[in-house]
């Protein structure tokens, strides 16, 4: 009881000291004896601090600001009046009025030439038309804001903006382009050391790991922005956090600790009055007790969110509610019900263009009409489903967020390494300046002759040995620079500095990856993942030298390979073939063992195709050589259209080959393969 007393005194101490700051700026806004920029300060405060709590407040200050510095032709004080009014209107839900007075502030900002303002005008801009759906609209505001921002070199709100389009791909169902900008975000938030966008990327991060199926990866980021976020005391983004950490013990079958996570930020959402973040609580703890078989209270939750969505305007939480709605009403045996919410969710995805939300829509179409026995219309929507799962790559997102893994490894080893280095040539220098101080001229010629020719021996000495070091440490970077790139790449880069881009007509690209890697990496560790995925590359590397076939990368489990560069080859054809003909033999047999000890294994897809490429090195720092080109497109498509334990290779390749007797070839017919249409294919033994 003392907590709850002591809690409502802070309230109204804080309730008083904001009511007291008001009072003071209505007195300065009506003291005419003072000049007119400080009494539009004072009203522009005003009308700024009363957004959240009382919008419509807010509105009719800013209007009175509008028209006092109208009058006076103070067009950036009615731009900051106009810019009020926009965040009110947003902040009731009217998100039309908000985008009209938004534009109109940008116009007047624009004429009196604050840059700064308008970039952050075009961001407010690009939040509302998200907040409505239109995630085209809002990419290019925030474009255009972010480009105003580099030209000025606000690098924060650039991040802001990254942000913003990120939203907007994930949305579409676009991860891999969402998760690149929110990297690039978190860059430059690490680099202004910007807890809040740091604390955002990690969050976002976590989303894509929840969503590429590594739920402990996504806690361990979640819990790092928590961390973060309760630091500075952002306490909306601590809400978000804890909703995050909550969905994740909910998806790990812990309901007792979901719950707990919803219910402090279902508290921290209504002490701040955040609608939106209040309506995803609700939302969430929904989800929590339908899952618990509570479903009036269930219910009563989604209605809840249901209703805050709409009052904000927010069509993509809308959107969500309605799924949730339908669901439960489908769980409770009305499929009728269940089908019109989730009809109107579909409605409104389409509308908004929102790939995620129309997946689910259509699934719990599909379901609902199934078990209505309305096979056309099932059998309609699990069509849809088939296309939208075409065009949302979970699998692309999982190894992207591996390779952002492996490339943060790599960078944290290659800076130890440099540091290393470091340290070892400030101990040379060291050693050398205390050499070049032993001097004693104090000493009579005769010592001073033999000290000096001592001193030489000992230079002499010292010289062959640092150039035994030194061609040591050469041959150790030789050797690294050809682990990287080919010898003649090599040769070219280390002779001119650089190395030209070269056309060639007849290379054989080869693509592996290994077959259902993200469900097979769940039953291992991650120090036994990346053990097994170094014992296929290390067998891999073998093969390749053993035919004369080129590394290209590695990209998470994907392995790629090209026969015929960087120096033509009659035999690259064949030869790359017979790589991959092994390479499938030793993953045959790898599995066969691993099966008949009970532990887990791997099966692979492997397809080749011939063409021309171009190859160069890419980057000017960590150099890496890379091929280009409709070849290395149509490879991939081999691969991903093969099947486990087969090499797939094109028509071109086959009608290279098929004169020799050493290849035993299996017709696939035309196959349709995603943005190219039908390819003829063949099985190769």
């Amino acid at each position: 009881m003392k907590i709850v007393m002591l809690f409502i005194v802070l309230l109204i101490t804080i309730g008083t000291q904001a009511q007291s700051d008001r009072d003071s700026l209505m007195r300065v806004w009506n003291d005419e004896t003072l000049a007119d920029t400080s009494r539009l300060n004072a009203i522009d405060q005003l009308g700024f601090d009363l957004i959240d709590p009382s919008p419509d407040s807010a509105i009719h200050y800013a209007l009175i600001q509008n028209k006092f510095a109208a009058e006076r032709g103070l067009k950036e004080y009615s731009a900051d009046a106009m810019d009020i009014l926009g965040r009110a209107y947003e902040s009731k839900g009217e998100l039309l009025d908000a985008f009209n007075y938004f534009q109109r502030s940008y116009g007047l900002y624009e004429e009196v030439g604050n840059r700064k303002n308008s970039a952050r005008v075009l961001y407010a801009i690009g939040m509302v038309k998200w907040t409505a759906g239109d995630y085209e609209m809002a990419k290019e505001y925030h474009h255009r804001s972010m480009a105003i921002a580099n030209e000025i070199g606000d690098k924060g709100r650039v991040s802001s903006c990254l942000n913003g389009i990120a939203y907007c791909f994930f949305q579409q169902g676009q991860f891999v382009k969402a998760a690149e900008y929110v990297q690039q975000s978190l860059k430059i938030s690490e680099e202004l050391e910007d807890d809040n966008g740091i604390a955002w990327g990690l969050n976002a991060i976590g989303v894509f790991y929840s969503r590429g199926g590594d739920i402990e990866k996504a806690l361990e980021y979640y819990k790092k922005g928590l961390e973060i976020n309760e630091r500075i005391g952002d306490r909306i983004s601590i809400a978000y956090s804890l909703r995050n950490i909550g969905s994740t013990y909910s998806t790990l079958g812990d309901p007792e600790n979901a719950l707990d996570f919803y219910e402090r930020s279902l508290v921290i959402s209504e002490e701040l009055n955040d609608k939106r973040s209040i309506a995803m609580s609700l939302s969430s703890i929904g989800h929590l007790l339908s899952e618990l078989d509570e479903m009036d209270r269930a219910m009563e939750y989604y209605q809840r969110s249901l209703s805050l969505s709409k009052e904000i305007g927010n069509r993509d939480m809308e959107c969500e509610d309605l799924q949730d709605i339908g669901w439960l009403h489908m769980e409770q045996g009305n499929y009728v019900l269940g089908i019109a919410e989730c009809q109107k969710s579909y409605d409104i995805a389409l509308e908004i263009g929102s790939v995620v939300d129309q997946l689910a829509a259509c699934k719990c179409l599909y379901e609902a009409n199934k078990d209505l026995g309305e096979y056309a219309k099932a059998l309609a929507f699990h069509e849809k489903i088939l296309g939208l799962q075409d065009s949302i790559d979970s699998e692309s997102i999982a190894k992207s967020l591996q390779q952002m893994e492996f490339q943060k490894a790599i960078l944290q080893d290659s800076i130890a390494k440099a540091e290393e280095a470091r340290l070892v040539e400030d101990a040379h220098k060291e050693e050398i300046r205390k050499k070049n101080q032993t001097r004693n001229i104090g000493i009579g010629i005769g010592i001073f002759i033999l000290l000096l020719a001592g001193g030489l021996y000992s230079r002499l000495r010292y010289v062959r040995k640092s150039k035994i070091i030194i061609e040591k440490e050469r041959d150790r970077s030789d050797n690294l620079l050809l682990n990287i790139l080919p010898e003649e790449i090599a040769r070219e880069l280390k002779e001119k500095g650089k190395a030209a881009a070269r056309d060639f007509d007849m290379v054989s690209i080869l693509f592996t990856d290994f077959k259902d890697f993200t469900q097979a990496s769940a039953r291992l560790s991650a120090q036994e993942l990346v053990t097994e995925i170094n014992t296929c590359f290390e067998a891999f590397d073998g093969i390749i030298g053993k035919y004369g076939i080129e590394k290209i990368k590695t990209i998470g489990d994907a392995y790629m390979a090209a026969g015929g560069l960087p120096v033509p080859s009659a035999d690259s054809i064949r030869n790359t073939v017979l790589a991959a003909l092994e390479m499938q033999e030793f993953i045959i047999k790898r599995k066969a063992k691993k099966d008949t000890l009970g532990q887990p294994a791997f099966e692979m897809r492997c397809g080749i195709h011939t063409g021309p490429v171009v190859a160069g090195i890419v980057g000017v720092k960590k150099f890496q050589y890379d091929v280009w080109g409709d070849t290395v497109n149509t490879a991939s498509r081999m691969e991903s259209n093969s099947k486990a334990g087969k090499v797939n290779i094109s028509q071109t390749t086959y009608e290279l080959l098929n004169n020799d007797p050493r290849f035993n070839f299996e017709s696939r017919g035309k196959i349709e393969v995603k943005g190219k249409g039908e390819i003829e294919m063949w099985f190769v033994s």
